[in-house]
């Protein structure tokens, strides 16, 4: 089999586990997903190109970094966090501007401005008119609007009873019918007019005012990490990804930076005459422990212990998701095979094991 062998190392790396918030924590080895999206924008691939991952490695240390969660509350809160003005409305934008923090954990107000930090006292009476506005607003909905739409309904009220005293085609009847016709289109375009201006108004620019609160919180990081990866891939893939692999900058995190050490195009062998024992810790194929390819001592072949971890490998785009192809697999160090081991190949002193 044809692959290519790279073989990078980063001074620290982040390969993030999709559960994990506050606290980041960070799988050993990057996932095959992570691999083949940094080779893909190496590569400016557009599409998706098929191709098996093998990959393994080892680090020196890990250690903590410490970073500021920003997490955005479903309302603002008038005595607590921080009030910023977001970029979109329409999303949660990573753009914001602050303008105003409260200083205590209570007995603060944005709105009286009381013990507040003020970043920008023009957004802040901004915010401070629109939460008037929207005062207002129910107040006239409550006090005006409402009654309105009672006497509305009285009315229709009425003439549907006055109705039931004439035959349907009577001009009475005729007559009631379109009246009620009149206070039900009349009860709409109120509606409508309404909404419209608490919409334009009030809820599309207060929306743009969000709560933020922030907390410390730590991200698991590799240091001095060397990673030996393997591709399979059809030719045409394979020569793009050598031609392309300087362009790979960073694996894991943007700022994780990855220095490609080889690149070779290499000739994968299935035929095992020894036992072998891998140096580096990989990710293994939790089918090679069923049939027992890999093991530990060779003369009682004991089975392997590892972290099972259930990772990301490609996905597929159903209903504008991505839904992900994920492997079962096991982390290990200082594994064996054997002639008897299948699937399984060797490149030179690497024991290579697609997933």
């Amino acid at each position: 089999m044809n692959a290519l062998r790279i073989i990078l190392t980063q001074n620290e790396a982040h390969y993030r586990k999709e559960e994990s918030q506050t606290n980041k924590m960070t799988y050993p080895l990057p996932p095959f997903s992570t691999i083949i999206g940094a080779i893909h924008k190496a590569c400016n691939f557009k599409t998706y190109h098929p191709m098996n991952i093998s990959v393994q490695g080892k680090y020196g240390s890990l250690t903590k970094q410490p970073f500021t969660n920003h997490c955005f509350l479903n309302s603002v809160m008038d005595d607590r966090g921080i009030l910023v003005k977001v970029a979109n409305e329409e999303q949660l934008s990573s753009r914001y501007e602050k303008v105003a923090a409260t200083k205590k954990s209570q007995g603060n107000s944005f709105l009286k401005g009381i013990t507040l930090d003020v970043f920008d006292e023009d957004l802040l009476n901004e915010y401070r008119a629109l939460k008037i506005l929207g005062s207002e607003i129910g107040d006239f909905k409550k006090l005006r609007l409402d009654k309105i739409k009672n006497l509305f309904k009285k009315r229709k009220k009425t003439i549907g009873d006055k109705k039931k005293l004439f035959s349907k085609n009577s001009n009475e009847y005729i007559h009631l019918e379109n009246r009620e016709k009149e206070i039900k289109n009349l009860e709409v375009l109120i509606d409508d007019k309404f909404k419209t201006f608490r919409e334009n108004n009030y809820e599309k620019k207060v929306s743009r005012y969000q709560g933020l609160v922030t907390s410390l919180g730590y991200y698991e990081v590799l240091n001095y990490v060397k990673l030996v990866i393997h591709v399979s891939s059809d030719d045409e893939t394979l020569k793009i990804i050598k031609d392309n692999i300087y362009n790979l900058k960073a694996l894991g995190r943007s700022e994780d930076f990855v220095y490609v050490e080889e690149i070779e195009e290499v000739s994968l062998s299935n035929e095992i005459d020894r036992e072998l024992t891998s140096e580096y810790s990989s990710y293994i194929n939790i089918d090679l422990l069923n049939n027992e390819s890999v093991f530990i001592h060779k003369t009682a072949k004991s089975k392997v212990a590892g972290t099972r971890y259930y990772i990301n490998k490609d996905y597929n785009i159903i209903d504008n998701k991505r839904i992900f192809n994920k492997k079962k697999v096991l982390y290990i160090s200082k594994f064996n095979v054997d002639e008897d081991s299948s699937g399984i190949y060797l490149d030179k002193e690497y024991i290579v094991t697609f997933n």
